[in-house]
């Protein structure tokens, strides 16, 4: 049967759209059933269809799990809970000081909130100790918008996994926070157009590399090296990885925005990232020494996008990316007694955030240490953000 050239068209492109958008059968064809031996659960992000991805440093591995958590939730409430250690600690048989939480990732289908947690010493978190310094979380805890906790099964669990390649050598190198930086060869991760991008440490002799890696996963990642120009240094650096980032388009062109210890905010074409390709980044502002970036997001107030990063020692920073086109890179030193240098930023007034991520388009998930020294999930209406 002959097909005419508007038929011909429409059929390619849903082709293209189904390609672009594959199905949960498509996604988890080579998922098999059985224990996800994740040594640690270092960071996490959520992907299509419900799929959460798991950055394993100490196995130097990424998998792919199918929490089975597909049900829509439409709701644009906020959600809170107060002392999330207290209640973990009841749940785990131990004490809130007893218990670390190592990262945080919302369930964008169903709005359920997902902590990697361990059994750890609170007490030996410090100014330069982050969860992953202290132990290999190894608890992979749910909390539903109604507030019930529960533990997932990783014995038991429908998943794939991936080789990250080249990951800095366990045991062999410790960092300035006196760790094994083998807690750094997977230090963020995110999921874009059908590729999950791998920040962290290499054993190469330019350490910091961002891996990017087809998902369903199967074909061998594609691995590139970074070079920073560091403000409050006053230095180019190839051994410091990218403690956060997230994807992002400006101007119809995707780049990464993240940032680095003591914090550099940059932005890396992702068209760059090619197979042993080594990539400087564009330094486009310094937002001050003595601070490790923790978690960045993107949400819209008003109708308007701003970019959100919570980090160790300040408050929550507010970007807004209109102005990332027009600002210059930077490749000189701080003036002496500056602090910051570049692109405007805004220091809002929400101290004690560690992690976060988005809940819903109206409301962002943080993990705040409270004045009474209490660990609390709270919402801040992206209106007020």
């Amino acid at each position: 049967m002959k097909r005419s050239p508007l038929t011909l068209f429409c059929l390619l492109m849903l082709s293209s759209v189904l390609q672009a958008n594959p199905s949960y059968e498509d996604l988890t064809k080579d998922f098999v059933v059985g224990k996800a031996a994740v040594k640690s659960l270092s960071v996490m992000t959520f992907g299509p269809e419900g799929i959460l991805f798991i950055g394993d440093a100490k196995g130097g591995q990424v998998y792919a799990l199918d929490v089975n958590d597909r049900k829509e939730n439409a709701s644009q409430k906020g959600f809170g809970m107060a002392d999330i250690e207290g209640k973990l600690a009841n749940l785990l048989g131990t004490d809130p000081k007893g218990v670390i939480i190592h990262d945080l990732a919302v369930n964008p289908i169903s709005q359920n909130v997902y902590l990697a947690a361990s059994r750890a010493d609170a007490n030996l978190l410090g100014f330069w100790k982050t969860p992953n310094d202290i132990s290999n979380a190894s608890i992979l805890l749910k909390i539903t918008p109604s507030g019930e906790i529960t533990e997932v099964d990783l014995n038991q669990i429908s998943h794939s996994k991936a080789v990250v390649p080249k990951v800095i050598d366990e045991g062999k190198s410790t960092n300035y926070r006196k760790s094994d930086n083998r807690t750094d060869a997977i230090t963020d991760l995110a999921y874009h157009d059908g590729k999950l991008y791998i920040a962290g440490l290499s054993n190469e002799e330019f350490a910091s590399a961002l891996r990017v890696v087809d998902f369903p996963f199967g074909k061998k990642a594609q691995y590139s090296t970074l070079e920073v120009y560091h403000v409050a240094h006053g230095a180019y650096e190839t051994e410091a990885p990218i403690r956060t980032f997230l994807p992002y388009e400006i101007n119809g062109k995707s780049y990464l925005l993240g940032s680095y210890t003591c914090t550099p905010f940059v932005s890396i074409p992702i068209d760059e990232l090619k197979a042993t390709k080594h990539v400087r980044t564009k330094t486009l502002g310094e937002f001050g020494f003595g601070n490790i970036p923790l978690d960045i997001l993107h949400y819209k107030n008003k109708g308007k996008d701003y970019i959100l990063m919570s980090s160790f020692s300040k408050a929550l920073i507010r970007i807004d990316p209109e102005n990332i086109p027009t600002q210059k890179s930077l490749t000189e030193p701080l003036a002496e007694g500056a602090y910051t240098v570049g692109i405007a930023h805004d220091v809002l007034s929400r101290v004690g955030v560690t992690h976060m991520d988005n809940l819903n388009e109206k409301h962002v998930l943080v993990l705040q240490r409270m004045p009474n020294g209490q660990l609390s999930l709270r919402s801040y209406n992206t209106d007020w953000l």
